[in-house]
């Protein structure tokens, strides 16, 4: 498995998570140098363009890296703070990209959550239609 990573900090939170990431599998870093929204965007980028299977986004909040994600056709990013929530995402919403805080989570809350995500390989059959509605409230192309 490749996962796109990217934060715009470093801290024992960033390390917690990337070191459980590399288990998994190889971790593509994303914008290391670059402000929130650049990180989010190619972050998503890579798992739309396909170079990530996944990714995981970190900000101070998780909030900014989830919508800068979110402008990325394709990408279904989640803000989790504990387990539930990113097993739902991955169940209900088929997310493809987690965010999570960098400063509000504590390293060993912020591996479970991501824990709990990647350990949801599969969405709801149930959800596939409403998944599938996702893609159909994303602009298309400029009519111009």
């Amino acid at each position: 498995m490749r996962i796109a990573f990217g934060a715009d900090d470093d801290n024992e939170v960033t390390r917690a998570v990337v070191g459980y990431l590399s288990e998994l599998g190889e971790v593509v870093r994303v914008g290391a140098a670059e402000p929130w929204p650049e990180i989010g965007a190619g972050v998503g980028r890579a798992v739309v363009e396909g170079r990530a299977d996944y990714g995981v986004v970190m900000c101070w909040t998780g909030t900014g890296t989830a919508i800068a994600a979110n402008k990325v056709p394709g990408v279904r990013a989640a803000l989790a703070w504990e387990p539930w929530i990113a097993t739902g995402a991955r169940l209900w919403n088929d997310a493809n990209v987690l965010a999570l805080s960098l400063k509000r989570l504590a390293p060993d809350v912020a591996v479970e959550v991501a824990r709990a995500f990647f350990a949801t390989p599969q969405p709801d059959p149930d959800e596939a239609g409403n998944i599938a509605r996702l893609s159909t409230l994303e602009p298309g192309p400029d009519p111009a």
